[in-house]
């Protein structure tokens, strides 16, 4: 090929020629035009025009073609979409990469300009929104997100098969009923804050239809699909096997109201009138702020076909930022099942994925609705994401679905997103050919943080049905729900039948670092894994190398949950949650009919459970640890997980201007004599900088204070100098280096009151297991006794050792929510030792049980 010909082509098809190889470099800036030719001086001004040129380009190119974004905000006016005609060739590949030091955002949003006061006394501002904008259920400014108006229900309500009744037509009254959303919030019932889920790992929504005087009408089908799930023969649980057959009575709380406004950092926007309202935080200026209104569902669609899959593509530090989701708008509202899979369709509630065990039953069994992602695949190899940032999004952020086979996401930024934050494979072809299966894909040395910002079942990484997949060496702190989540359909063993068939096999999950997980939810784990892995352990799941620790609600570290059969758990460590991993499970897999143990490794592993050794079945567990802290633990684990040095860089990163947390969640109150315990769920999000406070404050004005880190230690404060007789509320801030959160919504009001309280009774169950100069020291809540209004929430344990008479207490959150075990290390092997545990309520030390003598080895 001669010179003049080389130019003639680059000319032709408008890109830059860097060498005589006909490697194209196309550039693109937000400042640019379409009507240039793409050079690095006359850039491209649409990523559509660039990919365009770029697909002209692939057909010679001797290297990869790469589309160079300089920093700023592409706003899409439709998705980007990239088919089988945009792969790379010839072993190449078709790259979006950013210029170095820069960073493109590639975002679907509107900005919002022109605010103007509409209520200065309550500090309310307005804006017209474009005709057309959908009605979207996000916020940003400045890269901060706003939330849409939320709050407790002004009435108290009472179930109908339709919806409520409410005690007065206030409701009636409101701007906009329609628009209205009922959340259910799950999680652990603690104190006077009821679990209203549909399983405590769930945070349904329900759309409200309308409401006309005291009756509101919930939205079609999500009422059903929430309130009615089929009920197997037995009417003993229901046929998806999953949570229960139907919402609590009533709603945690309302959002989407225009009668909430007032709150700063909350909006609500008017579809009817295209009128956005806002309430702005401390320091924002909407004069002159960034405000994205997202627009678009999807920011990149990448679709290929089992025989025609798109293939080598690469995204190098691009960021993906405002997209919203609004399915949860719609009639099918977000009536989940997990991990943001919901039951969706008019006979969802009869149907869907329920298969054999109902008549008319879809199949397979559990292939319920996936939430989508902003950043979409499917049936796509070899595709890459390195160093990218999904960041502001709305639904999940990004999903590599059916057919995804050697993808890679590596070193990427997942934070600030609705939903789950990467999503692999699905769950609705179990047993699919290999060309549609997905198979090889890596996920490694990435940052999950803050994902389930809106739907707060969301999870770091879900995988459904997938075969020789990677993870390992991410990091996920801060997350509402799970860490991972690997598996589906093992549910059926709960009704003595066979797991779910699939061809899932050979998935490692290691060398990862979880920790501040479980935040708002509960009945999860740092690594959650069910259904059949494998055809034996050899080709099984395989949880290597982990670090869990610090998980605040109930659940397991390792949650080998329903169905878990083919998995080897080894090498992690695990610290300060409520259980260490899940149990053995009796096999219905391949006609056992129970008779054995679904078949699963545990060894080597450090914890504090202390599981002594034993063979049970196919199940065996052997050689763990017990340790009393991380230190305890091998270095080389503890150095080993998490991000690995070369992507630790990307811990730094920031998308938003410096902000306070979001306030915490589920505040709970019990009241005696002059005081009350109150206890909450800490900010997921934590704004800028880790939180360094907890601010309480009751409705009478008063005010306490408690760090971070003793909360963490205590999960609840003791606020005294209440009058008695005066029922009272209690909200909480959190407090970071940019300062105060907005306070949370108010606990249910409790009264003070002069009464007696019981101590409490003896715990029950206690039991010790043996390590190296430690033991694990197991025990439950002791027995309720006595008259309800003399009882006391049991607030610690005491444990003296003899020989020594030393005293060591366990306090915290999951002694809060019902007693477990804990660790006592210091001890001389060789030496019998008692130990006496006794339960703390607010009235004092009860009566011990005691338990022993036992030997320390």
């Amino acid at each position: 090929m001669n010179l003049r010909f080389v130019r003639y082509f680059a000319l032709t098809f408008g890109f830059a020629i860097t060498s005589l190889s006909c490697i194209a470099q196309i550039y693109v800036s937000p400042n640019g035009s379409d009507a240039a030719p793409g050079t690095k001086d006359k850039p491209l001004q649409t990523l559509e025009r660039a990919t365009a040129l770029a697909e002209k380009s692939l057909h010679n190119a001797s290297g990869d073609v790469t589309v160079y974004l300089t920093g700023g905000l592409y706003r899409l006016a439709k998705p980007l979409v990239l088919g089988s005609e945009d792969s790379g060739r010839n072993g190449h590949n078709l790259a979006f990469a950013a210029v170095h030091g820069q960073r493109p955002i590639v975002g679907g949003s509107q900005r919002i300009v022109d605010w103007q006061p509409f209520n200065a006394s309550r500090n309310i501002w307005t804006a017209h929104v474009p005709e057309g904008v959908p009605a979207a259920r996000q916020l940003y400014i400045n890269g901060v997100r706003a939330t849409r108006t939320h709050g407790h229900l002004p009435v108290a309500l009472t179930m109908t098969a339709a919806g409520y009744t409410a005690a007065n037509a206030i409701m009636a009254s409101w701007k906009h009923p329609e628009d209205l959303e009922f959340v259910y919030t799950g999680g652990d019932a603690v104190w006077s804050e009821p679990s209203v889920g549909l399983g405590p790992w769930t945070e349904p929504r329900c759309p409200v239809a309308s409401i006309e005087g005291a009756t509101i009408i919930m939205a079609q089908p999500c009422w059903k699909n929430s309130t009615q799930r089929n009920m197997l023969p037995d009417w003993k649980r229901p046929a998806n096997l999953v949570g229960q057959q139907s919402l609590g009575k009533n709603p945690s709380y309302v959002e989407n109201a225009f009668e909430l406004l007032g709150t700063p950092g909350q909006f609500y926007l008017d579809h009817s009138t295209s009128t956005i309202y806002y309430t702005p935080r401390p320091g924002e200026n909407l004069d002159t702020a960034d405000v994205e209104l997202p627009v678009l569902q999807t920011l990149v669609d990448i679709e290929g076909t089992p025989a025609h899959p798109v293939h080598n593509i690469v995204f190098s530090g691009v960021q993906f930022s405002y997209a919203s989701w609004l399915g949860p708008n719609g009639p099918d509202g977000f009536s989940e099942i997990q991990a943001g899979y919901q039951v969706t369709g008019p006979e969802g509630y009869a149907q869907q994925g329920l298969c054999t065990l109902v008549p008319g039953g879809t199949c397979p069994y559990g292939a319920w609705t996936k939430e989508p992602g902003n950043v979409r695949l499917s049936f796509t190899h070899n595709i890459h994401f390195v160093r990218d940032a999904f960041v502001h999004l709305g639904a999940a952020g990004l999903d590599l679905g059916d057919g995804a086979q050697n993808d890679v996401v590596e070193g990427s930024v997942f934070t600030d997103i609705s939903g789950n934050g990467l999503e692999l494979a699905g769950v609705a072809a179990p047993l699919a050919p290999s060309a549609e299966f997905a198979i090889g894909n890596r996920i490694e040395n990435n940052l999950f943080e803050d994902v389930g910002a809106e739907f707060r079942g969301g999870i770091g990484v879900v995988i459904g049905y997938a075969r020789n997949t990677l993870v390992s060496h991410n990091q996920m702190d801060h997350i509402p729900y799970d860490g991972i989540s690997i598996g589906w359909g093992g549910w059926l063993d709960k009704i003595q039948k066979a797991g779910q068939a699939n061809n899932s096999a050979h998935n490692v999950i290691e060398d990862n670092l979880i920790h501040h997980n479980m935040l708002v939810l509960s009945d999860g784990g740092g690594i959650y894994t069910q259904g059949r892995t494998g055809k034996t352990l050899a080709d099984g799941e395989r949880v290597i190398g982990n670090v869990v620790y610090d998980q605040y609600s109930a659940g397991h570290a390792i949650y080998t949950d329903n169905g878990s059969a083919m998995i080897t758990v080894s090498g992690n460590v695990v610290l300060h949650t409520s259980h260490d991993w899940g149990h053995p499970h009796r096999s219905w897999y391949d006609g056992n009919n129970g008779k054995s143990f679904d078949p699963l490794l545990i060894e080597d592993n450090y914890w504090q459970q202390g599981d002594a050794d034993s063979s049970k079945g196919d199940v065996t567990v052997r050689g763990n640890h017990i340790i009393n802290s991380l230190d305890e633990a091998p270095k080389s684990i503890l150095q080993n997980a998490g991000l690995q040095p070369a992507y630790r860089d990307i811990l730094a990163l920031r998308f938003s201007v410096p902000a306070p947390p979001e306030p915490p969640s589920r505040v709970a109150a019990w009241a005696s004599n002059g005081f009350a315990l109150i206890t909450w769920n800490p900010s997921v999000a934590q704004g800028s900088s880790p939180i360094t406070e907890y601010m309480v404050r009751s409705s009478s004005g008063a005010s306490i204070g408690i760090s971070a880190e003793n909360f963490w230690k205590l999960a609840y404060v003791k606020f005294t100098g209440l009058p008695n007789g005066k029922p009272v509320t209690f909200t909480v801030s959190a407090v970071n280096g940019q300062g105060e959160s907005v306070a949370s919504m108010p606990s249910a009001d409790v009264t003070p009151e002069d009464r007696t309280i019981d101590l409490p009774a003896a715990p029950a169950n206690v039991s010790v297991l043996l390590g190296k100069g430690v033991v694990s020291i197991h025990f439950q809540a002791p027995p309720a006794d006595g008259p309800r209004d003399r009882q006391s929430p049991v607030l610690a344990y005491s444990v003296t050792i003899n020989p020594g008479g030393r005293n060591v207490t366990f306090t915290g959150r999951k002694i809060v929510l019902r007693g477990t075990f804990d660790t006592i290390d210091g001890l001389k092997p060789g030496v019998s030792y008692t130990f006496s545990v006794a339960a703390i309520n607010s009235a004092g030390e009860g009566t011990p049980a005691v338990v022993g003598p036992v030997t320390v080895q």
